[in-house]
């Protein structure tokens, strides 16, 4: 459904990772452990054109896990799943393993 839409211009469109919320044991954790703001990469948008009309692509690809604002983006929801359309610039970096 995600891949119906394609953002315009510099836009990406990120799925927001949910971290677990008990272990592998089956212990509980706590809602307030230290979670990290991050997402993986659905669509990203073709770019946005300078002031000579040369096309800047945007720095993340689909399948990159980012680092996301603790604020901003627009919510997005696509059948069951909601999703975050960010502007290129306002993606903080990328994550690796």
């Amino acid at each position: 459904m995600a891949k119906r839409l394609i953002p315009c211009l510099n836009r990406v469109l990120v799925e927001k990772i949910i971290p677990p919320s008990k272990t592998n044991a089956g212990i509980l954790l706590p809602e307030k452990t230290a979670k990290l703001n991050s997402g993986k990469v659905v669509a990203v948008g073709p770019g946005i054109h300078d002031r000579d009309g040369k096309l800047i692509p945007a720095g993340v690809k689909e399948g990159d896990t980012v680092l996301l604002p603790e604020y901003g983006g627009s919510e997005v929801k696509l059948g069951d799943k909601e999703f975050h359309l960010y502007r290129d610039e306002d993606i903080l970096g990328t994550l690796h393993d």
